[in-house]
């Protein structure tokens, strides 16, 4: 069993060569940024062996053709995204930074806000939803934006981990870091799993989104605050440089853009300002000067 909880006979396990694994493997980069690097080359090989048996081939080169050529290939790259991708998150997940969030960021918005009341955030490699639900709880708990236009959006690219968001009903697993005051407030426990209250579903929106797509990411709309937390760590120097271009272009001047704790913008961009508050740094678009 692999760390992503997958069984494997040495029989089944089909050889990859290295020449065909670049090619998936660049394949696979082109269409949304994620890179595997030389050492990574037995976990693909382990990995999508069971998919080429499924689909009857013999080997991963006649695999290779049927992600290039075949009318079903969109839906073989979201299996394999699903596959060699982890999704390891938890509710509440790096405190200082959404104390940042919760206490300085969201209480200059309310004031630099409080004519047109109205906040839209993006939660982006939202995974199995944690993240965004989080920050509508904390929110919610401000309680400066009752009657505000609240907008909190995540996106993955991996079908399966949003279907568990959009369902809103987690394992104990998931609340490693969270107060039992958010669990009674905001969860109904049910045989063993918890569910999030509505009151917290109906300010988020989840959808199926490639970070590279350049159609659908303008279509996303502009953002006040973007959340994209260890997510970039996975991807090559050229793709992490499109996408924090994206995030600069969707966020409004003045809107903050959080990345991991062990991603910086370093060699990637100098767009942004790298504003400090009491609890955390984080990024910050600048703001124009008007002439």
């Amino acid at each position: 069993m692999d760390a992503k909880g997958y069984m494997f006979d040495k029989e089944d396990i089909i050889p990859l060569e290295e020449e065909v694994f670049r090619l998936i493997r660049d394949f696979v980069r082109d269409f949304c940024g994620i890179y595997f690097d030389d050492d990574s080359r037995y976990l693909i090989e382990k990995r999508l062996s069971r998919r080429v048996r499924s689909l009857h081939f013999s080997n991963f080169r006649e695999y290779y053709r049927y992600l290039l050529y075949h009318k079903n290939r969109d839906e073989e790259l979201a299996s394999i995204i699903d596959i060699i991708t982890v999704n390891e998150t938890y509710f509440f997940r790096e405190q200082n930074q959404l104390k940042t969030f919760s206490d300085e960021i969201l209480l200059e918005f309310k004031d630099a806000y409080k004519d047109k009341k109205r906040i839209r955030i993006w939660s982006a490699g939202c995974s199995t939803g944690e993240e965004p639900y989080t920050l509508a709880m904390l929110m919610l708990e401000k309680g400066h934006f009752n009657n505000w236009a609240i907008e909190i959006f995540g996106s993955d690219i991996n079908q399966r981990v949003l279907q568990v968001a959009r369902s809103g009903t987690y394992r104990k697993n998931s609340f490693r870091t969270t107060e039992p005051y958010f669990l009674r407030k905001y969860f109904k426990e049910e045989e063993n799993l918890f569910r999030i209250s509505d009151g917290v579903k109906q300010y988020v929106n989840f959808s199926h989104l490639n970070l590279l797509d350049p159609f659908k990411t303008k279509l996303m709309g502009m953002m006040d605050v973007i959340f994209c937390r260890n997510v970039l760590i996975y991807f090559d120097h050229q793709s992490r440089k499109k996408v924090i271009d994206m995030f600069h272009e969707r966020l409004v001047e003045g809107g903050y853009l959080l990345l991991g704790h062990a991603e910086s913008l370093i060699n990637t961009s100098t767009a942004f300002t790298l504003k400090h508050f009491q609890y955390d740094m984080v990024y910050q678009k600048p703001v124009r000067q008007r002439t």
